[in-house]
């Protein structure tokens, strides 16, 4: 895709505003989906004058993990550009990814017995999990040759670098993840797979015995489990890609790191989504292309919690007229992925999208909901489509052919 649009990008002075609602999409509870069960007026109204539809964020039946599902949205073919979650948390916390180094991505947990009774520890307030992530670099800064640098995240996150002396192989990073996704299971060893990541899993396997004891005192987070091994890709930037200066407004690492990752820029924000709407506007300027994340309704979803999804939703909704206020050329409102409360994890199931500008037909669909979607003219569609949509309805597209 991106060889066949970058011959036809052309500039001008349009603004795309890509607003994210990570894990929107839901399944039905007695009958309704999230979106369904919301009384979200705003959105609706929205969704009757734009292009709706649903896109598949990897291929029917893939259940796509937070790194792949944006790498689809932001028009990278999420099967050629692999990326490990490790180093993904690890821009997003700022941290200098070399060549000689690992990254993974980390949860506080609890286990009693050898066995996990939470893998997030009971989302520990973030400054819990500073004290813990500074107490383990105080105690745990090498292991064998490995530096290690531990830097927290939200909640129950940290990220753990492991940088070794020398430059390492392309499959120095194959190591499994000890997180076995789920309550009632012990943690899993860190296995290689391959002989170049002998070293690494060897060294892993030492740093979480040892974490074990530092942290064995602790009510909630008395064990750490890791995922997402990773090293640093090398990805074509977004702006050669598609000729955007763009900016990502997210409050959580991760999704800095993706947007790090290709090149936007990843100012360090916190707070609510107030906040990134004041940051949106004072940018506004600045800018043609807007990564707007949003993601506690992703949250509740992981949870179980429907009514908790519905209210962040809800949430939104509300807030939406201040984002519309700034009438940007082209407005995509969508997820990364569906995030059914009743599954507790992500899904395989089509993501909604709306996609507003002045080139749809619109009048198709007469809510924003899942099954609302399936009616507008969009249709059902591949992720990395949607960039070459969002292009074409800011007039960024050349003509294709003589």
């Amino acid at each position: 895709m991106q060889r066949l649009i970058k011959p036809l990008v052309q500039k001008n002075e349009s603004k795309i505003l890509f607003v994210v609602l990570d894990g929107i999409g839901g399944l039905p509870l007695n009958g309704k989906t999230e979106l369904e069960s919301a009384n979200t007026p705003n959105l609706d109204a929205l969704a009757k004058e734009s292009a709706c539809g649903l896109h598949i964020p990897i291929a029917y039946g893939v259940t796509p993990g937070s790194g792949p599902g944006h790498l689809g949205l932001f028009g990278y073919d999420p099967v050629e550009f692999q990326i490990g979650r490790g180093v993904l948390e690890a821009l997003g916390l700022g941290l200098e990814v070399k060549r000689s180094d690992v990254t993974v991505r980390c949860n506080y947990a609890t286990i009693k017995g050898g066995i996990i009774t939470d893998r997030r520890a009971g989302r520990i307030p973030t400054a819990e999990s500073i004290n813990l992530t500074e107490k383990l670099q105080k105690e745990l800064y090498k292991i064998d040759d490995a530096e290690l640098i531990f830097t927290a995240g939200i909640e129950h996150r940290f990220v753990v670098l492991l940088r070794f002396p020398d430059p390492l192989e392309p499959d120095a990073a194959m190591v499994t993840d000890t997180d076995p996704q789920n309550e009632g299971s012990p943690p899993l060893p860190p296995l290689p797979l391959s002989g170049n990541a002998e070293r690494l899993a060897i060294t892993v396997e030492k740093l979480i015995s040892k974490a074990e004891v530092i942290l064995r005192d602790e009510e909630k987070a008395n064990y750490i489990l890791m995922r997402g091994f990773s090293k640093m890709p090398h990805f074509t930037t977004f702006e050669e890609a598609f000729g955007l200066r763009a900016v990502a407004i997210a409050l959580y690492p991760m999704y800095r790191g993706l947007a790090r990752l290709v090149a936007m820029d990843t100012p360090s924000l916190s707070g609510t989504v107030e906040d990134e709407i004041r940051f949106l506007k004072q940018k506004y300027d600045e800018y043609d292309f807007f990564f707007f994340h949003v993601k506690k309704i992703d949250s509740y979803g992981e949870d179980g919690n429907f009514e908790g999804k519905v209210a962040e939703i809800e949430e939104f909704d509300r807030l939406l007229p201040e984002i519309l206020r700034l009438r940007p050329d082209v407005l995509i409102i969508t997820g990364d992925h569906s995030t059914p409360s009743i599954m507790k994890s992500h899904s395989w199931h089509p993501v909604p999208v709306l996609l507003k500008s002045p080139y749809v037909f619109g009048g198709l669909s007469s809510a924003f909901s899942e099954r609302q979607c399936t009616k507008g003219e969009l249709g059902i569609f591949p992720t990395v489509n949607l960039m070459s949509l969002a292009l074409a309805n800011s007039l960024r597209l050349k003509k294709f052919g003589a």
